[in-house]
């Protein structure tokens, strides 16, 4: 087991791995950029070292300073938490080369399933449901025409290099087919430095489900069940849950072995997830792959008892996993509370929380790095922290976290609480009657 972990990465997620760490008797190393030298994670470690300056390029990016930090504190391994370099197969590498260890999948693992173009071919291979669409990159417009008439509208343009909606394109007639390629082509190469474009059925009033899974470097692969991660704005989640309102016994025995299927495809070696877009009639595409911790899995820890930190430590030093599968015990919603004006189209509010009152009692869980009086710096993702209300069923669920809600005061920022106490209350939803495009015609009140 390793005697000291590097945490390269800021904010809630990182205090989580300490505490984790903590828990396990693995000592911890903070990295901060000076946007940052008053957070929790900083606080906590049992090292800390500012590696730059707020920009995330000159620090959470840098990598030649996280490994200089690695390496004057004697770290024996570094956990990359998730954004940032947590997909970067670079990073993985250089970890190996100097003799760290990189909490995750290796190097050839990451690329194989971080362009979507491979991730989808292995996938074919491996019998794993796909989205009908295109082969691969686009060589240009007039292929773009001509697979979308094949395929049949509406068609969507994806950046095969994309993430969080960019280079992202739906197109429900050829008219609008020209324009789209050019805007996503321009947004990919400007977001990625890769405007590389495949071309897809676009999927109508889908739900958005994933399956968390862990692999070992013996070839073991298990499943932990589904989170729904349907609410989204803009493609970016807000709300996630475990077990999902939309899933049957039989889909959910489907999906985990499809899951499972595709990490055994590369002999995946971590934890992660494979995400899925599942339409109306209960039919399931393959969507991407996420070879690292997901925001959200703390939903899927509180429904099976299981501590994903400590699986994804426990697998990098070597140990072996049990092998069988997990299913939901309770129902998990996890609210996202982020630094985000939802009455002004959901505007960052960076600035000094002055006041801060966190919920608690029966049945809730808070993953945040805040307190009053700290500054959330404008450099960053908006978000302050995550709040989980587990129960036995889904509308006991639904009440703990609408009361623990009306108990979250947060003043100095706008925050998205008031958003999700409409959520909360909204029939549709209680009913487990929504999709991805739910939050389109929703409207705050």
């Amino acid at each position: 087991m390793f005697k000291k972990i590097l945490i390269a990465n800021r904010g809630e997620i990182a205090l989580r791995i300490i505490r984790t760490c903590r828990e396990m008797g693995i000592k911890t190393v903070a990295v901060y950029s000076t946007a940052d030298k008053d957070s929790l994670h900083v606080k906590f470690a049992d090292e800390a070292v500012c590696i730059g300056r707020p920009q995330s390029a000159e620090s959470y990016l840098n990598i030649p300073h996280l490994m200089a930090a690695a390496e004057i504190t004697a770290a024996d391994a570094i956990h990359p938490g998730y954004g940032f370099l947590a997909e970067n197969a670079r990073f993985a590498q250089i970890c190996g080369e100097h003799g760290i260890k990189f909490i995750g999948p290796t190097p050839e693992m990451i690329n194989a399933m971080g362009d979507k173009i491979t991730a989808k071919e292995t996938m074919i291979k491996a019998g794993v449901p796909v989205v009908p669409g295109g082969e691969g990159l686009l060589s240009g417009i007039e292929e773009a025409k001509k697979l979308a008439k094949d395929i049949g509208y509406p068609v969507i343009l994806k950046a095969t290099a994309g993430g969080g909606g960019k280079g992202m394109r739906v197109v429900w007639e050829e008219s609008e087919l020209e324009r789209a390629y050019s805007t996503a082509k321009a947004e990919a190469g400007a977001s990625f430095k890769n405007d590389g474009l495949y071309i897809e059925k676009f999927v109508e009033e889908p739900r958005h489900i994933e399956i968390q899974i862990a692999g070992d470097r013996y070839g073991k692969v298990c499943h932990m069940s589904e989170r729904d991660c349907s609410i989204q704005r803009r493609h970016q989640k807000l709300v996630e849950e475990s077990p999902s309102p939309f899933m049957t016994n039989d889909l959910r025995e489907r999906m985990g072995e499809a899951a499972v299927k595709a990490a055994s495809a590369i002999n995946y070696e971590s934890v992660g997830t494979i995400e899925f877009l599942v339409d109306k009639h209960k039919n399931f595409y393959f969507m991407e792959m996420n070879t690292r911790i997901q925001v959200e899995h703390c939903v899927t820890e509180e429904v099976t008892n299981f501590d994903l930190i400590k699986e994804q430590i426990k697998i990098a030093s070597g140990e072996s996993i049990s092998g069988r599968n997990y299913y939901p015990e309770m129902h998990a919603i996890e609210c996202r509370i982020n630094a985000e004006d939802p009455y002004n189209d959901f505007r960052p509010s960076p600035g000094k929380i002055t006041v801060l009152h966190q919920p608690g009692g029966h049945g809730v869980r808070i993953d945040s790095h805040t307190y009053a009086g700290y500054i959330i710096p404008p450099y960053y993702d908006s978000m302050i922290g995550k709040i989980i209300a587990i129960a036995r069923t889904r509308e006991e669920a639904i009440n703990t976290m609408s009361r623990a809600l009306s108990e979250y005061v947060i003043e100095g920022v706008k925050t998205t609480i008031p958003f999700h106490q409409q959520l909360m209350r909204n029939e549709e939803f209680r009913k487990g009657n929504f999709t991805t495009k739910f939050l389109e015609n929703f409207t705050m009140l």
